[in-house]
């Protein structure tokens, strides 16, 4: 069984409409590879010696190599997999894109932030454009069309109570989900974090203490949804703290988790650091009420990125917290602007009174306590801006991406 992916969809009217590149990268064994490859015609791997040979011999050579400088009907698609590996990628791929962009379509997917290893001599900026790839959501397993350009939220749809289940207990990496085995997805989940610490950080960093990097990745996969103390971690995993920020920013880059740090405009007294800590993977979870906070902050994020990298507008998620602790989980900032307030629960336990006191304070049009354990409901959530209210969960995510 195979499950169909939204971006499929973003990828096709990237390649009809747009002439950059497309960068593609996300947490590992997200699908990248299986998405992008369906629609090239040529794969190239960084990982492979006769595709690292090919690559390493310039852009010439590999154009030749895949036939590429003949003449066709329709501008053929490569990709290249992995190539942020290669210390000069940028370099490569700006020499590539100035030569022949009119020529062939191109495609980037790593699982690093291609954005972030600058190792290459010119800029590729302008030739390219970003899309982040996420976990499957309740929403792309409802609908994988493109949001309309009048709007990025969707009109509610029922997701059914077998799909909801799995993604649940087995998280939205797409082999885990799909088989729905519980003894194939422990050995997934272990296989993942040891191949993410022993072959990602081995590859792209100098990081040389990877027992302890490895006993940071297992304490960080129970903390989710739990405010970063430094100093806790720091003893805990016996480095100091500026080590612990770079192992973070490195575990970050390479998508095993997320940061969410407090918003602070037009709130006099919020705290500015204190980060929260996600990972995308919320099966780790065993908490239940942790897991329900990290399975709505995983759809927001992607939801908030998604559109963002579709050009549906400038959307950034953060969370509301004070000196007095008062806090709220989530807040999605849209254009610069306080739009929408979120509280995640596993029941149903009534609205806390923070999200009334923050949606007053800071004008917010929306703010909802997302209750994962509650029955789908036919309505719009967004129909009704005003006081919070109280939504399923499967409403509520079946409108974002």
């Amino acid at each position: 069984m195979k499950t169909a992916r939204i971006y499929t969809s973003v990828l096709a009217e990237h390649l009809a409409n747009l002439s950059q590149m497309a960068f593609v990268s996300g947490p590992r064994q997200v699908g990248k590879t299986t998405t992008c490859r369906a629609m090239v015609d040529a794969y190239v791997n960084w990982d492979d010696i006769g595709d690292r040979e090919l690559v390493l011999a310039g852009p010439k050579a590999l154009v030749h190599a895949h036939s590429f400088d003949q003449l066709s009907e329709q501008a053929p698609v490569v990709m290249f997999d992995e190539l942020h590996k290669y210390p000069s990628w940028k370099t490569f791929l700006k020499g590539l894109f100035d030569t022949y962009h009119a020529r062939m379509k191109v495609i980037v997917t790593g699982s690093s932030r291609l954005s972030v290893y600058r190792r290459g001599g010119d800029s590729l900026m302008g030739r390219y454009f970003s899309y982040r790839m996420h976990p499957l959501s309740v929403a792309e397993l409802i609908d994988t069309s493109i949001p309309p350009d009048t709007g990025p939220i969707r009109q509610p749809q029922e997701i059914e109570d077998e799909q909801f289940a799995a993604l649940w207990r087995f998280g939205g990496f797409p082999e885990p989900f799909v088989r729905r085995d519980p003894r194939f997805s422990r050995r997934w989940q272990r296989l993942r974090l040891e191949q993410l610490v022993r072959e990602d950080v081995r590859d792209l960093t100098q990081i040389q203490q990877l027992d302890q990097l490895e006993v940071l990745v297992r304490v960080l996969a129970s903390q989710s949804g739990r405010h970063l103390v430094y100093a806790n971690l720091s003893r805990q995993v016996r480095v100091s703290i500026d080590t612990l920020r770079r192992w973070l920013a490195t575990l970050t880059d390479l998508h095993f988790g997320f940061v969410l740090r407090p918003w602070y405009k037009n709130l006099s007294r919020s705290l500015r650091k204190e980060p929260k800590w996600y990972v995308h993977d919320w099966a780790l979870v065993e908490n239940e009420g942790l897991r329900a906070e990290t399975f709505v902050a995983c759809h927001l994020l992607k939801a908030t990125q998604g559109w963002t990298d579709l050009g549906l507008g400038e959307f950034e998620l953060c969370y509301l917290r004070d000196k007095e602790k008062r806090e709220v989980d989530f807040v999605v900032i849209r254009d610069g602007v306080p739009w929408c307030l979120v509280e995640a629960k596993l029941k149903n336990t009534g609205i806390g009174r923070h999200l009334s006191q923050y949606q007053e304070t800071l004008g917010a049009p929306f703010a909802f306590q997302v209750v994962v354990e509650a029955d789908y409901v036919q309505a719009d959530c967004f129909s009704r801006p005003g006081a919070p209210t109280v939504v399923p969960a499967r409403t509520f995510l079946s409108q974002l991406l």
